[in-house]
């Protein structure tokens, strides 16, 4: 008969891979035989980095909310009607103010540079450069868009519950500034224009009026009746400027190639043909002689009347708009720091040291059942 051993060296091979390896069974005993040094070393860890969030500087978060109304899109029948201009002339696309242009507009170097300023965040953000300056103030301030709502958010960080209030609604004072100065809606555009036309023109009236007062009077030139021919020669110029300012007022929204502009293309060139010939049928230059000064002084008149509407016209548009940024929420000094979070960072800190202390004492039984 032949007997059969089994091979010393297989059989200690299966007792060193037993000895080296921990089942589930095991590591469960683990648990139960040292819970609580485990249980007690985790919560002395989550008390210990609960109070180490007491050193850190707290960070408060203060927010902003207000709503920027969408500004209709003018059209050239309201560009024209405001020059007493001949309706039926297609549109006219202006400028559109959206969201993302008052998000862009207090992220600039303008409104940047006045918050720094206001709150000397040169020295609390300890930078030498301003521009560093403004990287901290970006980080810092966090200015987002509600794509649905049309919301605009402002977040402002700060060490100070008070600064971190004053930094975010700051913000929107700096864009009440920026849109009243940069005349952003189509009515203050349109206000800003006449304003200038309208100091220019004023030179301009005060200017032929002298020359008309200091030309005197002829009978040659009572004989001729020049009030009639002025008149109606000032009023005819009148309406080539205003044609010409309404073809400036197309050209800025749309190209020479467009049907609005080549229409008023051929209007100002028919009404410049008419001015033509009714200037060559008095063989007295129109500006000399007393005709000639009388006429340029009703052009300048009636101008003046003219732009002195729709300048008051601009004005009244622009108070009926009235506030651009409609504020939801003022920012308020936060009762809270939103960082260091203290109960998330211990309870996290806490079942750290659970799986630690675990994994330690698993450690020690490995080392410790490889060596016997």
């Amino acid at each position: 008969m032949t007997s059969i051993h089994s091979s010393p060296s297989a059989s200690t091979s299966t007792e060193d891979v037993s000895d080296s390896e921990l089942g589930f069974g095991d590591i469960a005993k683990i648990v139960r035989e040292r819970w609580f040094t485990i249980l007690g070393g985790a919560l002395a860890i989550g008390i210990a980095t609960y109070g180490a969030t007491y050193l850190v500087e707290p960070t408060y978060t203060a927010r902003t909310i207000f709503l920027v109304p969408q500004q209709a899109q003018s059209s050239t029948a309201s560009a024209l009607a405001s020059l007493n201009a001949i309706s039926g002339i297609g549109g006219l696309g202006g400028i559109k103010t959206t969201g993302d242009q008052y998000v862009a507009l207090m992220q600039t170097v303008n409104a940047q540079d006045h918050v720094i300023d206001k709150f000397k965040l040169m020295d609390l953000y300890e930078a030498k450069f301003r521009f560093q300056a403004r990287k901290e103030l970006t980080k810092n301030v966090r200015i987002t868009l509600g794509k649905k709502d049309g919301l605009i958010t402002v977040e402002a960080d700060a060490n100070s519950a008070q600064l971190a209030a004053d930094l975010a609604n700051q913000h929107v004072e700096e864009l009440r500034r920026l849109s009243g100065e940069l005349a952003l809606t189509e009515a203050q555009q349109r206000r800003k224009f006449f304003e200038s036309e309208l100091k220019r023109t004023r030179s301009n009236l005060v200017a032929s009026q002298e020359a008309l007062q200091q030309g005197g009077f002829n009978p040659g030139a009572l004989k001729a009746e020049p009030k009639a021919a002025a008149e109606g020669y000032a009023k005819l110029k009148t309406e080539v400027t205003a044609a010409e300012v309404r073809l400036q007022t197309l050209r800025r929204a749309l190209a020479d190639s467009a049907p609005e502009v080549q229409t008023q293309l051929a209007m100002v060139g028919a009404l410049r043909g008419q001015l033509a010939k009714l200037e060559s049928q008095d063989s007295e230059p129109k500006d000399a002689g007393y005709i000639g000064r009388y006429r340029e002084y009703k052009y300048q008149e009636t101008l003046f009347e003219m732009f002195s509407r729709q300048y008051e016209s601009a004005r009244l548009d622009e108070s009926r708009e009235g506030a651009l940024i409609q504020v939801v929420d003022v920012a308020t000094p936060p009762e809270r720091p939103a960082r260091p979070h203290r109960g998330t960072t211990a309870a996290l800190a806490t079942l750290g040291g659970l799986l630690l202390l675990t994994l330690v004492f698993v450690i020690r039984r490995l080392k410790a059942k490889s060596k016997s």
